[in-house]
């Protein structure tokens, strides 16, 4: 890898639609360079500027050969599947990503969906929408439930899942964590298990929660047979990635009562096509991938980023959250 610029010559590349990096390291006053861009085009006429890129949903593996001044790649997302990271490394380019920047907000994001879900609060909305006053229930199966008692399955035992325990046993939740190295976790969790052991464990769910990244192994780990495993009166919340799932299965077990409900942030289409099913479905909680969403975000990706153009001007070779 050719010499990191100096802090007095490298410029970062903030490259994404919504997020202020500009304005908030502005505020910092460290006297680093930047250039924001906003659009997928804009980003590609000003690719050859920056030393450093900050991006996430605007990157192209196109970026590797036409990023002529490009030394760092730093995700402003956890994912990085979007990314060819052989050619990365043929061409010299580190990346790193930015886990960890929404560990409080996604695990909140997947106590909320469980709440509102047991609690039923989106048909208090529509009910509200609809200014009906919904009376009390004799039926109790049809009543709100509690979180108390109930078991959790968390697939993804990192930060997030596991925060997201921490959250479930303040509710006094059974938590049951997978994962491919279950010693850091068993003091966290009731039980410990591995993914080999996750599909004989799903008759015990109330709730099914992924919190795990997109990869071979993890893709449609939610399909047809997983849900027919699930009992009728769970649920399943992913605050993972869309391609966790099998969207059509999913679908077919909403439709049938083959599970209770679920709480969806990430869809395999995103934006979720218009005449998608989980559109209209009244067991579905749906959020627009939101669950990372904070308005810390741009500072806890900024405490990240500052520490790797640290290392990297120390000529570092180990870097925060490196993937390459």
């Amino acid at each position: 890898m050719n010499r990191f610029p100096g802090k007095d010559e490298v410029i970062v590349h903030f490259a994404h639609p919504a997020y202020l990096f500009g304005s908030c390291l502005k505020a910092r006053d460290l006297g680093l360079n930047f250039i924001e861009t906003r659009t997928q085009e804009e980003t590609h006429a000003r690719i050859t500027e920056g030393h450093v890129l900050v991006v996430s949903g605007f990157w192209e593996n196109a970026y590797i050969r036409t990023g002529i001044n490009l030394k760092f790649i730093q995700a402003c997302g956890a994912g990085y599947n979007q990314f060819d990271l052989d050619a990365l490394a043929t061409k010299g380019l580190r990346l790193a990503n930015a886990s960890g920047a929404n560990v409080n907000a996604v695990s909140d994001h997947a106590i909320a969906l469980m709440l509102c879900l047991v609690r039923k609060i989106h048909h208090a909305r529509d009910n509200q929408r609809a200014h009906h006053w919904r009376g009390m229930i004799s039926e109790i199966s049809q009543r709100e439930a509690e979180l108390a008692g109930k078991t959790l399955i968390i697939f993804g035992m990192g930060a997030i899942g596991g925060r997201l325990a921490k959250l479930a046993k303040a509710f006094d939740m059974n938590v049951i964590g997978i994962r491919r190295n279950i010693d850091p976790i068993k003091s966290r969790v009731d039980e410990a298990y591995t993914p080999q052991e996750f599909f004989g464990l799903l008759h015990r769910a109330d709730f099914v929660a992924l919190t795990c990244p997109l990869t071979d192994e993890t893709a449609n780990i939610i399909n047809e047979t997983t849900l027919a495993a699930m009992r009728n009166d769970a649920y399943l919340i992913n605050v993972a990635r869309g391609g966790c799932v099998d969207e059509s299965a999913l679908v077919d077990a909403l439709s049938s009562g083959s599970i209770a409900g679920a709480g969806i942030d990430t869809t395999a289409e995103e934006p979720l096509a218009n005449n998608s099913a989980l559109w209209e479905m009244s067991n579905v909680i749906l959020t627009p991938h939101t669950a990372g969403e904070t308005q810390a975000y741009e500072e806890n990706v900024l405490d990240i980023l500052l520490d790797n153009l640290d290392r990297l001007s120390r000529g570092q070779m180990r870097l925060h959250n490196q993937i390459i």
